[in-house]
C-alpha cells in the first residue's frame, strides 16, 4: 500500500510539473504573439503618421508656389493696365482672387481660391494676347518669365501633394490601418487639386 501511495505521488508530481512546463510554453507563447501585435500597430500608427506629416510637408510647398504667384500678379496687373486699362472686368476679378487667397485660413479654403486665381490669371492672360505692344513690353516678358517657372512649380508641387494625398488615403482606408487610423482619429484627407479642363490651361504663358 505505502508503495502504492509513492508511486502514486510521483505520478502527480511528473504530471504536475509536465503542466507547469505546458504553461509556460502557452503563456510564452501568448506573449510573443502580443510583442509581435504591437510591433505590428506601433508599425502601422508610425506609417500613418508619417504619410499624414508628407501630406503637410507637400502642402507647404504648394502654399509657398501659389503665394509667389500671388505676389507676381500685382505688378503683372499694374504693366498689363498700361495697355488695357478699359478691361475693368478682368482686373476686378483677378484682384478679387487674390484677395481671395490671402483671406483664406484652412487648406480647403485656399484650394478652392488658388482655382478661382487660376481661372482670373488666364483670363488676364488671354486679354494680354491681343496687344502686341503688351507681348514686346520687356517688362511684361520679364514676369511673364517668372509666371511660367512659378506655374511649372505649381503644377509639380500640386502633382506630388495630390500624390502624398492618394497614399494616406490607401494607409487608412485598408484593413488593418483602418482600424488603427480609426481608433486614433486619423480620416482619409478628402482636400486635393482637381485637374480641371479650365486650370490646365493656366501653365501656358508663352509669348
Amino acid at each position: 500500500m505505502a508503495a502504492a501511495g509513492a508511486e502514486a505521488e510521483e505520478a502527480a508530481a511528473v504530471f504536475n510539473i509536465g503542466r507547469n512546463v505546458m504553461m509556460k510554453k502557452v503563456l510564452i507563447g501568448l506573449l510573443v504573439v502580443l510583442v509581435i501585435c504591437a510591433a505590428v500597430i506601433v508599425g502601422l500608427y508610425n506609417g500613418i503618421v508619417s504619410k499624414h506629416e508628407a501630406i503637410t510637408a507637400k502642402w507647404a510647398q504648394v502654399e509657398n508656389q501659389l503665394q509667389r504667384r500671388n505676389d507676381l500678379i500685382p505688378n503683372l496687373v499694374s504693366t498689363v493696365q498700361g495697355y488695357a486699362s478699359h478691361e475693368k472686368t478682368v482686373f476686378e476679378n483677378i484682384t478679387k482672387a487674390r484677395s481671395q487667397w490671402s483671406n483664406a485660413s484652412t487648406m480647403e479654403e485656399k484650394v478652392k481660391a488658388a482655382t478661382a486665381v487660376d481661372a482670373a490669371l488666364s483670363r488676364l492672360l488671354f486679354v494680354a494676347e491681343n496687344y502686341p505692344t503688351l507681348k514686346a513690353d520687356q517688362t511684361f516678358l520679364r514676369l511673364m518669365d517668372e509666371l511660367s517657372g512659378t506655374e511649372n512649380r505649381i503644377a509639380v508641387e500640386r502633382m506630388r501633394y495630390n500624390e502624398s494625398v492618394q497614399v494616406y488615403n490607401v494607409a487608412v482606408r485598408v484593413f488593418p490601418g483602418n482600424v488603427i487610423g480609426g481608433v486614433f482619429g486619423y480620416k482619409p484627407a478628402t482636400v486635393y487639386f482637381k485637374a480641371e479642363e479650365k486650370a490646365r490651361g493656366v501653365v501656358d504663358v508663352k509669348f
